[in-house]
């Protein structure tokens, strides 16, 4: 994932660690720090901050859905130095979706809208950049990916 305004930075959550390069791709670190998991697959970056980064972690490669079975977004505001759990409208309990890697978007109005789709068929979104989610659908098949268009 990367942030127009800054092309040479780059996010990459892969399945055992989230990743950022600050040169183009040539070199990567971890920054996957208090994350319950380092395991999961999409990631995206805020439209208008480019150090506010999302992920969905999973609890792992044999497991794939939320540690606890509780949904949550994760979004660090330091790019990938300390995370913080959005929950609020997302359910917390008995939670056994999965979030596949194109299954996440953000889009470019002023308060950043955040959007995930899951393996169980739902579709939360969140128009304040994280801090509360609604579902937008439900009963869907797998929703498999995620895109968003926005209107002048």
């Amino acid at each position: 994932a990367m942030h127009p305004a800054r092309p040479d930075v780059l996010f990459m959550q892969k399945h055992w660690d989230v990743m950022r390069s600050d040169d183009g791709g040539g070199s990567w670190r971890e920054v996957s720090g208090n994350l319950p998991s380092d395991f999961g697959f999409p990631i995206a970056v805020h439209a208008h901050e480019p150090e506010t980064v999302y992920v969905v972690p999973i609890k792992s490669d044999s497991e794939h859905f939320p540690p606890d079975g509780k949904l949550r977004v994760y979004r660090s505001r330091t790019g990938g130095d300390e995370w913080e759990p959005l929950t609020k409208g997302l359910p917390q309990q008995d939670c056994y979706v999965n979030v596949l890697r194109d299954a996440m978007a953000v889009d470019a109005l002023d308060a950043c809208g955040v959007y995930v789709g899951t393996t169980g068929g739902q579709v939360y979104a969140s128009a304040d950049a994280g801090d509360t989610w609604a579902p937008i659908v439900r009963d869907l098949p797998a929703v498999l990916s995620v895109e968003v268009q926005t209107l002048p």
